[in-house]
């Protein structure tokens, strides 16, 4: 049986520094600086995406979501899925991109605007952190010292953004792609230790550029999390992440491109109450071969919960 759930409301800033654009280099970025926020809804109630490892430049990367719901700050009524903890959510972004680079030695420049590509995601608790309302939450959060979660999520990115066939950079990519992923945290006192798996799974882009066929391996990514958290809602967190895999084929002909990055993330959240809060982030990241590109995002989130 499913019950109602919680409603939120993040508005986000992002200023960001890109030297190459790629899909599985985003697919990391987006990774780290989602998996974060995702975790602990996968393991507790409500924790949207965090590194950053995304699907395609100019992905956009959720802010920190729910944490403060393991912080004793529960929804009124949880959403419950055969007798256990979960969540879905949905999230669209509209984007101002800029990117610049060489082609064939030459610096250029080229700008996009737009909605990306939403997202819809499940995410369900497979061990620890009970499905319980209001004061019941509140009581066991208060008596928890520490706890481990085990957590599983399933994100679909559906092909609904800004795409152009005949530019190679864009907001959208049209393509659905398949995140599966299997995470554990654990709290001790106000120390907090997460550590996510998950994967790329695309399909394929029918009408890549110039009418090609663009065709990509599954990207994997593993990356760990540690916070501090001072009082409800007031934390501080770092994260790192590594990927490898997406190499590319385009029309039948196999690209020899694949990726291999690292990515690390530092967030602080304040709260200005029970129902709002800000999020402020920076998100590095590093390819490891010839492949991909390095990009360095700065981001403030403010979020509404109800």
């Amino acid at each position: 049986m499913v019950t109602s759930s919680i409603g939120c409301l993040q508005i986000r800033l992002e200023a960001a520094t890109y030297q190459e654009p790629d899909a599985a280099a985003s697919a990391l970025q987006e990774s780290l600086a989602s998996e974060r926020r995702q975790t602990r809804t996968i393991f507790q109630t409500i924790k949207p995406d965090s590194l950053g490892f995304v699907s395609e430049p100019g992905e956009a990367v959720f802010p920190h979501g729910a944490k403060r719901f393991r912080e004793g700050e529960a929804p009124a009524e949880p959403l419950v899925l055969a007798a256990r903890t979960a969540r879905v959510d949905l999230v669209d972004s509209y984007q101002e991109a800029r990117w610049s680079g060489l082609v064939n030695g030459v610096p250029v420049t080229t700008t996009r605007s737009g909605l990306s590509d939403m997202a819809l995601r499940l995410a369900v608790n497979l061990f620890g952190a009970p499905p319980l309302r209001g004061e019941d939450f509140a009581k066991y959060r208060a008596a928890t010292d520490h706890e481990t979660i085990v957590g599983l999520g399933l994100i679909v990115q559906v092909p609904s953004g800004n795409y152009l066939p005949d530019k190679l950079l864009n907001l959208g990519s049209n393509r659905f792609t398949f995140r599966p992923q299997l995470g554990i945290t654990h709290t001790q006192g106000k120390w907090g230790t997460e550590l996510t798996a998950s994967s790329w799974i695309y399909s394929d882009n029918n009408n890549f550029f110039n009418g090609s066929v663009l065709a990509q391996d599954p990207f994997y990514t593993v990356q760990g999390h540690v916070d501090y958290t001072f009082r409800p809602g007031l934390w501080l967190g770092a994260g790192f992440g590594y990927g490898v895999g997406g190499e590319s084929t385009i029309s039948g002909v196999r690209k020899d491109d694949l990726r291999e990055s690292v990515a690390w993330l530092l967030t602080f959240a304040y709260p200005f109450n029970r129902q709002w809060g800000v999020t402020f982030s920076y998100l590095g990241h590093r390819t490891l071969t010839d492949v991909g590109g390095n990009s360095d995002t700065l981001a403030a989130a403010i979020s509404v919960l109800w």
